[in-house]
């Protein structure tokens, strides 16, 4: 028997043919659980529709939508009535909706609203428990996958706004059984870093069983036990989770998370060039208005100036200044006089004239004045002063 080899695009044209030919797939009434839901602004509609066990990729063309009487939204059970199809470009089959009607509310939906009524009505989302994000945070803790696009989103913001912000990543997981814990442990770990002045939580868009971490009761209390402020950039805009509620701030996605906690270093470099310049401008006009109020006061001063009537003292105080100049003038002679006696006889009673004589003056080493024989014998030398010098001298020998 011989086989066609056959190209992907022979394939996946095969496959649609069979099942564009099926009765059944071609009229097709499936109920389900919408999730990962995206309402496009072209107006179509894409979602999955699943159970406990499966789930099928769903389009709903704007056609078909704008006929719908409600909003679909995430988590609500419906049923899609339509065809099956396969999309040939990417090898994948898809449910095609005509038409959709509500069923009720999924499991998962009931669960996120019966957590968040009951964290609702213990406090932990009122305003009052919330911490103010801080300005100007120089280290900032970042609790999300190193691997997912929120990381490098978060990274790219904070690079583009303030290059001197230091994130400090704690790798956790943000989807599974076991990522909620990691995403405490991260928590618990960053508020007990001391320089850490803030906490970012974060990964992409998802379905809720995607973000279904972040909808976890223990990581609810710990995010409001959080000492750090906690910032939750989780999802899309139209993604909620309980950690939005619970968190000191919400930001729709990781990206609007990093603009919100990292401050723009040139807006504000911009911000205070402009206060330097106004303050310029406000000190310039404040001397001016200071040195016309000093112009004035000078004025005043000028016209009301003491001077006048000090220029008509100078004269007085010319009669005075002769009349010192006289008094101690006078007082001087007298006191020459005086000195000139007491020089004279001070020169007269001068001992070293009579050195003239031929007599000297004998002292010790201490300069003490030597005038008896005894003082003499208990001296070892002694300094004799004459009308032309002085001479040291050793005594040998004092006679009788």
């Amino acid at each position: 028997m011989y086989i066609k080899t056959l190209s992907v695009s022979d394939l996946n044209k095969y496959v649609k043919n069979i099942i564009d030919n099926d009765f059944i797939l071609n009229n097709s009434s499936v109920k389900g659980e919408i999730s990962n839901l995206k309402i496009h602004s072209s107006g179509h509609i894409y979602f999955s529709l699943k159970d406990s066990y499966s789930k099928i990729n769903c389009v709903m063309f704007r056609s078909n939508a704008r006929n719908l009487k409600f909003i679909p939204e995430e988590g609500m059970n419906v049923v899609i009535e339509g065809y099956i199809s396969v999309y040939e470009k990417g090898g994948v089959y898809q449910l095609y909706c005509k038409s959709m009607k509500p069923q009720g509310v999924g499991d998962l939906y009931i669960a996120f609203e019966k957590l968040k009524n009951k964290l609702e009505e213990e406090g932990l989302f009122r305003e009052e428990h919330k911490v103010n994000i801080p300005s100007f945070p120089k280290k900032i803790g970042v609790v999300t996958s190193i691997t997912g696009a929120a990381l490098r989103d978060i990274i790219n913001v904070t690079k583009r706004r303030n290059k001197n912000i230091n994130l400090l990543i704690y790798p956790a997981l943000v989807q599974g059984e076991k990522s909620s814990s990691t995403i405490i442990d991260g928590i618990e770990k960053l508020n007990k870093i001391s320089d850490v002045d803030l906490i970012i939580i974060a990964r992409g868009g998802g379905s809720i069983e995607e973000l279904w971490s972040f909808n976890d009761e223990k990581l609810a209390y710990s995010i409001y036990k959080s000492k750090k402020p906690i910032i939750s950039g989780v999802g899309h805009e139209t993604d909620f989770t309980i950690a939005d509620f619970v968190s000191d701030r919400r930001a729709p996605t990781p990206s609007a998370a990093a603009e919100i906690a990292v401050f723009n270093s040139k807006e504000w470099e911009r911000q205070v060039y402009n206060y330097k310049n106004k303050l310029f401008v406000s000190m310039k006009n404040n001397i001016g208005y200071k040195k016309t109020d000093i112009d004035s006061l000078k004025n005043k001063l000028e016209l009301n100036s003491p001077m006048n009537v000090i220029v008509n003292q100078y004269n007085h105080i010319e009669k005075l200044k002769d009349g010192l100049n006289m008094k101690m003038k006078s007082n001087i002679d007298r006191n020459k006089d005086k000195i000139l006696r007491y020089s004279s006889l001070l020169e007269a009673y001068n001992p070293f004239k009579v050195l003239n004589k031929g007599y000297s003056i004998i002292e010790d080493d201490k300069e003490n004045l030597i005038t008896s024989k005894e003082e003499l014998k208990k001296k070892e030398h002694i300094k004799v002063t004459l009308k032309d010098g002085s001479l040291k001298m050793k005594i040998n020998e004092v006679k009788e």
